[in-house]
């Protein structure tokens, strides 16, 4: 059940945060599913096309949109890569073994 903790911090933290929609939600899950099939790494590299088919996000810019609120809000830290090879660096900052 340890693996589920992030997602649980991530719950206790948003409790009361009326600036989490439901998408924010599903985008972080998502991220934190890509994470686990990696093995648990922390940061983690994205391409917004492998995020978005397993959040069900329909569209490039939500979850753009989504990824920098998570990001100023201070829920996960965000890097964007602007390049074609290489993912966007994802920390999840609501993890024992983030290392921001």
């Amino acid at each position: 059940m340890e693996t589920l903790k992030p997602l649980s911090d991530f719950f206790t933290a948003i409790e009361n945060d009326y600036r989490i929609s439901p998408m924010h939600i599903a985008i972080y899950a998502a991220l934190l599913q890509f994470r686990s099939v990696k093995g648990f790494i922390n940061p983690i590299f994205v391409f917004s096309a492998e995020i978005i088919v397993i959040a069900k996000v329909s569209s490039a810019n939500t979850y753009h949109k989504c990824v920098q609120e998570l990001h100023q809000y201070g829920y996960i830290k965000y890097r964007p890569s602007f390049k074609k090879n290489r993912g966007s660096e994802v920390y999840f900052l609501f993890s024992a073994d983030a290392d921001i």
